[in-house]
C-alpha cells in the first residue's frame, strides 16, 4: 500500500467521522432546542429597527 492509498483511506475515514459527528450534532440540537427557537432570527433585528426609525 502506497502513501497515496493510505492518504486516500484516511481522508475517507475523516469524511465519515465528520458526517457522523454532524448527524449526531443535528440530533442533539433538535433534542435540546424547540423548532420555533431554531427558526427565529434575532440577528439583524437591531438593523431592521434602526432602518424603520430612520424613515
Amino acid at each position: 500500500m502506497g502513501f497515496w492509498q493510505i492518504f486516500s483511506d484516511l481522508s475517507w475515514a475523516v469524511s465519515v467521522l465528520m458526517a457522523v459527528w454532524m448527524i449526531y450534532d443535528t440530533w442533539r440540537v433538535q433534542q435540546e432546542y424547540d423548532e420555533s427557537f431554531l427558526m427565529s432570527s434575532r440577528e439583524g433585528a437591531e438593523e431592521l429597527s434602526a432602518k424603520e426609525t430612520d424613515k
